[in-house]
């Protein structure tokens, strides 16, 4: 009787001890269950279990739960989810290193930005640093993709048709539009189908996949490809007292997950800005490839906005000049491995 009790009580502590073992974190997600980014959310979450032993799991809160976007960056600091997607943009302070994603480089691959990014942002010391002194450790990153542009009647073919046109831009890249001539609208994406259709925009910038989502291909007349960089500063970020409080094994397995978003997401992205572009051009859109030499003209005409951000990352005590070389050489790395090995998921 007593070896049955000693073997019942043993099987009691050994389940105690499993269920320690489990530790459930609360993720803020901001955007909707649905789409390539969210469906590299769960990839995240199930690859971190998965990683973890099982050790790991998740409650992700979609759709601004637990907090909206421009509140994303305190509610993760403070501890109001572990984890949380924060888009750069709401806080250009406080996420300035992060920001360096966003800028209008030559940068046009989803693959090679990301796999850059989450480089920089785990790697470097001193944004480690600049992340820790807000409570806060980088995990990875997502994308929107490259910039291109829409247009109604008009066709974007040099950097001189440019000039006079009703644009909706995005960021610097639409900062520099207006640089060289054009009209800047402001109008959320949203609303650029509408924008299109009135007349109150010749043009929207935007992405290939987000373009064909919207519809805007009922509207357009041209989509001209820049080739030119993306934004890419949104990403997952976690509470660092709570990333500390795991075990060595757990924090890797989250780092690693977050950088195989990724793999991923460059997937799925990249087939559904493919998708996208025959589903334009079977709407008899004309799709334009910009001229090298325009493009390029766009990357120095950009250079300004690329400036400012090293002298903002200055202010705050990081080293932009730094940061932006080692960056260009993180993009030029991955843009190499993928001209010699092609894609992971091509591999």
């Amino acid at each position: 009787m007593k070896l049955v009790l000693a073997a019942a009580l043993g099987a009691v502590i050994g389940s105690a001890c499993v269920a320690q073992a489990e530790t459930t974190l609360i993720l803020g997600e901001a955007g909707p269950n649905r789409g390539a980014r969210a469906q590299s959310m769960n990839w995240f979450a199930e690859k971190a279990g998965e990683l973890s032993g099982g050790d790991l799991k998740f409650d992700i809160q979609w759709g601004g739960a637990l907090f909206k976007a421009g509140a994303a960056l305190s509610g993760v600091a403070d501890g109001v989810a572990d984890l949380g997607t924060v888009i750069s943009v709401y806080f250009p302070q406080e996420m300035v290193a992060y920001g360096i994603a966003d800028l209008p480089l030559k940068n046009d691959d989803a693959w090679v930005g990301m796999k850059a990014t989450n480089e920089l942002m785990q790697g470097n010391a001193s944004i480690r640093q600049n992340l820790a002194d807000m409570n806060l450790v980088y995990i990875g990153t997502f994308t929107t993709s490259a910039v291109h542009i829409g247009c109604k009647d008009k066709a974007i073919r040099s950097i001189g048709d440019i000039s006079g046109l009703k644009v909706r831009g995005v960021g610097a890249y639409g900062d520099t539009f207006k640089d060289v001539g054009a009209n800047l609208v402001p109008m959320s994406v949203y609303d650029a189908y509408q924008g299109l259709d009135s007349g109150l925009l010749d043009c929207s910038q935007g992405y290939s996949y987000a373009t064909a989502a919207l519809k805007q291909h009922e509207v357009i007349t041209s989509y001209t490809l820049l080739n030119w960089g993306q934004v890419g500063a949104l990403g997952i970020l976690m509470n660092k007292d709570m990333f500390d409080s795991l075990s060595p094994e757990n924090q890797q397995a989250l780092l690693s997950a977050g950088d195989g978003i990724a793999d991923e997401l460059g997937r799925l992205i990249t087939a559904d800005n493919a998708k996208a572009i025959e589903t334009m051009k079977a709407a008899g859109v004309e799709v334009i490839e910009l001229p090298e030499a325009d493009r390029a003209q766009l990357i120095e005409g950009g250079q300004k906005y690329v400036d400012a951000w090293v002298e903002r990352a200055s202010a705050v005590g990081l080293d932009g000049a730094a940061l932006l070389n080692e960056y260009k050489g993180l993009i030029a790395k991955y843009e190499a491995e993928r001209d010699e090995k092609g894609y992971p998921w091509m591999r």
